[in-house]
């Protein structure tokens, strides 16, 4: 049979040919480029996908598209709806596609741009979507663009902000590489500039002038001497952080600086707001001038509501805090509690060596498929769930 002559069928094809063995899928989607920005044709395989997988014989799906970004949403009436999230994009290639599959300290990977962060969970998402018959939940399954660069740009935003409605569920899982198990909601993040002022004057009469680098040591101070908190929040440790991550100041080798500017980021617990960290920084930098220049709220795992605790049982392994920050902060916002969930090692995103293993895509889209349709034939996947 001769194959589809236009880009967007072969992909296409490609795609669903290996819907039933999730680590291929892996390695097919990782094939088709998607450099952050660049989203458009796999954002259109996936989309082909999608609308066969609806008229194919498992749940009618709803699919919108917005942009690059797609919602594919069952309708059954079920008493719970579960949101499944990953992104499409992946950060530039470093010489590391096209994808390969390798051993690596014995065990099977695919190695490749986006094994990792995170075709491997889209993978799960399509595997699972297409093994779905009966399920006892309704699934929300969404795929979007530009989540490696500024968040003003990211597609799960611009969902929120379009269709709010649509993104509705009682738990949303984003699979984020978490080695196959459950990282429960996320910290929050804020950054500001905490700014010296002083007087410029020749180094040579620096009696002349006030040094703002010299001044400036207290605020480094203040960040030496800081301990660092760890706040339980629905049964999980999250450890917060405070470093300085940058500072500048100086005009030449010869002149006294007028100005230094020590940017600091603080890394604080869901249970604490954005607005409680700004003022926790504002306090510990009492009397300098101080600039926020980014900030980004937390999210609680929700690990209290019935859903969140029932995907964690059937998951069947501890849940760890998850100490960066990841987009289930965008979902926890609309009131949705969130966790991260999907197969790699996130250490290895956006490595030059960024792989994933073949038996973590297969453990997570088995999980997955477990918690969405307890009752579901064996998929033809489980047989190589030892690989």
């Amino acid at each position: 049979m001769t194959p589809p002559a236009h880009p967007a069928a072969r992909d296409s094809a490609a795609l669903g040919a290996a819907l039933d063995d999730p680590v291929e899928l892996t390695a097919r989607l990782c094939d088709i480029p998607s450099v952050s920005g660049d989203e458009a044709r796999i954002a259109d395989a996936v989309e082909a996908v999608l609308r066969e997988l609806s008229a194919g014989g498992g749940p009618e799906l709803e699919i919108v598209r917005n942009g690059d970004a797609l919602i594919a949403r069952t309708s059954l009436g079920l008493r719970e709806r579960v949101l499944v999230a990953g992104h499409l994009d992946t950060v530039p290639v470093e010489d590391n596609l096209p994808t390969d599959r390798r051993v690596l300290d014995g065990r099977e990977v695919v190695w490749g741009r986006g094994a990792c962060d995170m075709k491997a969970g889209v993978a799960m998402q399509l595997a699972v979507a297409r093994a779905l018959r009966a399920p006892t939940r309704d699934v929300t399954w969404v795929f979007y663009d530009h989540e490696e660069v500024d968040a003003s740009l990211n597609g799960l935003g611009r969902l929120a902000a379009d269709h709010p409605q649509m993104l509705a569920a009682d738990l949303a899982i984003l699979g984020e590489p978490s080695n196959a198990g459950i990282e429960g909601g996320c910290n929050g993040t804020i950054r500001v500039e905490v700014t010296t002022s002083g007087v410029r004057a020749h180094s040579a009469r620096a009696f002349m002038g006030v040094n703002a680098i010299h001044a400036a040591a207290p605020i480094l101070a203040a960040l030496a001497d800081y301990e660092e908190r760890t706040v339980t929040v629905d049964g999980l440790d999250y450890r917060e952080s405070l470093s300085a991550v940058g500072i500048s100041g100086g005009v030449a080798g010869n002149v006294v600086p007028d100005a230094c500017t020590v940017v600091v980021n603080h890394r604080f617990a869901p249970s604490t707001t954005g607005a409680e960290a700004e003022a926790r920084l504002r306090e510990l930098f009492a009397g300098f001038d101080v600039t926020v220049v980014d900030l980004s709220e937390g999210a609680r795992p929700g690990l209290d509501r019935p859903t969140a605790q029932a995907f964690a049982d059937a998951v069947g392994a501890p849940v760890a805090p998850k100490l960066g920050w990841t987009d289930v902060a965008r979902f926890s916002a609309l009131g949705v509690p969130a966790l991260n969930f999907g197969p790699g090692d996130p250490l290895f995103a956006h490595r030059a060596d960024e792989h994933v293993p073949a038996a973590e895509v297969l453990a997570a889209s088995s999980a997955l498929l477990a918690f969405l349709e307890p009752t579901a034939p064996a998929p033809a996947w489980a047989d190589e769930d030892a690989r």
